[in-house]
């Protein structure tokens, strides 16, 4: 199947391009502003299906609305018509398409032409009107308050809000790319088509995660970023970095036993940290009444110890960095952990709670 993209390497387009390839569609012919209308028009003899993404946004003047809109998608079907072909054409319109303003306009008349298009020819047409689209590669200052948002908090630029409580109708690039592809396999009438999944938010709230992402690196604790809106969001702000910004410093408790230190906190799920020790080094000696921790040897050789607080029952297990073994702490048991090799240990730790200085639910208690 060969697939042509117009405005390839635009926003969508490219994030299009590498997911159909990521897919096996291999075969494809793109198109943006550095190509001809010769070579368009050499495209459209043999595409099998088009992604009509190409449009004018920002231009000098109003004019160029129509003639990057409505023309060249007119110009597309014109010449569809006169190879006599009939190729599937998905096209990204706008929710504006129902505005007066020119972009509006120029979209509706795209429109208009592609649906009198498939009535004529019987060519099916896949047209979404989408809404804000944010993800990867979005340009910032342009027409994406997410993109502008990310670029500026990155790079310690001031944010302009002018109003906090503005509604805003998001949608993840992920997910545009998944309704597209999924056009090519699936033998579905042609017509207007919609977004499943649409994140409803606000200006203001949009500039509250974001901003909350940056305070990450120095308060250790990450927000709920592995699913939903959160995740998509994160994905897309990280993507600003610039390469200097890929690591960052966490602080690091050392003294004579070895150094601890803590990787990441998170709202609902505990913290992550690591501790090293030197040889003959004991660490802990405490328990806990709620708290329960996982711990799990990296590297060298360790002795976890174990006594119940109230029964006064022992248990000793010896794990090394080659067992991948995970060690519990289990509240109302005492516990520590000795480096019996030769070498410095390392012991990754999972806990089930931030670590509260004001209520550290841990007690001392040698064994």
């Amino acid at each position: 199947m060969k697939i042509l993209v117009t405005g390839a390497n635009g926003f969508i387009g490219k994030n299009l391009c590498f997911q159909l390839e990521e897919q096996g569609f291999t075969d494809l012919i793109k198109i943006d502003r550095s190509n001809s209308t010769e070579e368009l028009n050499e495209a459209l003899k043999s595409a099998d299906f088009i992604y009509h993404l190409a449009g004018v946004n920002r231009p000098q003047n109003d004019d160029e609305f129509k003639l990057g809109n409505a023309d060249l998608t007119s110009h597309i079907i014109s010449k569809l018509k006169e190879l006599n072909r009939t190729p599937p054409i998905l096209l990204t319109s706008s929710i504006q398409a129902e505005q007066s303003n020119a972009y509006g306009v120029s979209k509706a008349l795209a429109e208009d032409a592609l649906n009198s298009y498939a009535e004529q020819s019987g060519a099916k047409v896949y047209i979404y009107r989408l809404p804000n689209v944010f993800g990867k590669w979005c340009r910032p200052n342009y027409n994406s308050v997410v993109a502008t948002f990310c670029h500026n908090i990155v790079n310690d630029l001031p944010l302009t809000i002018n109003d906090p409580s503005a509604k805003v109708n998001l949608v993840y690039i992920d997910t545009v790319c998944e309704h597209f592809i999924h056009h090519l396999s699936n033998n579905e009438p042609g017509g207007e088509q919609s977004i499943k999944l649409i994140y409803p938010t606000t200006v203001g709230d949009i500039a509250t995660a974001l901003e909350s992402f940056k305070a990450s690196k120095t308060s250790l604790v990450t927000e709920n970023v592995g699913t939903g809106f959160l995740r998509a969001l994160y994905s897309t702000y990280i993507s600003y970095y610039s390469p200097e910004q890929f690591s960052y410093t966490i602080p690091a408790y050392t003294d004579p036993r070895g150094s601890f230190c803590e990787l990441l906190k998170t709202k609902d799920a505990g913290q992550f940290s690591f501790f090293t020790a030197h040889p003959g080094i004991t660490r802990g000696g405490h328990y806990h009444h709620t708290k329960n921790e996982k711990f799990l040897v990296i590297k060298g050789e360790a002795k976890f110890r174990f006594e119940h607080i109230a029964t006064g029952e022992c248990y000793e297990l010896d794990v090394t960095g080659e067992d991948y073994k995970v060690v519990e702490t289990v509240p109302g048991w005492t516990h520590d952990v000795t480096n019996i090799g030769e070498s410095e240990l390392v012991v990754m730790l999972w806990a089930n709670e931030i670590f509260d200085r004001e209520k550290p639910d841990t007690f001392t208690k040698p064994l």
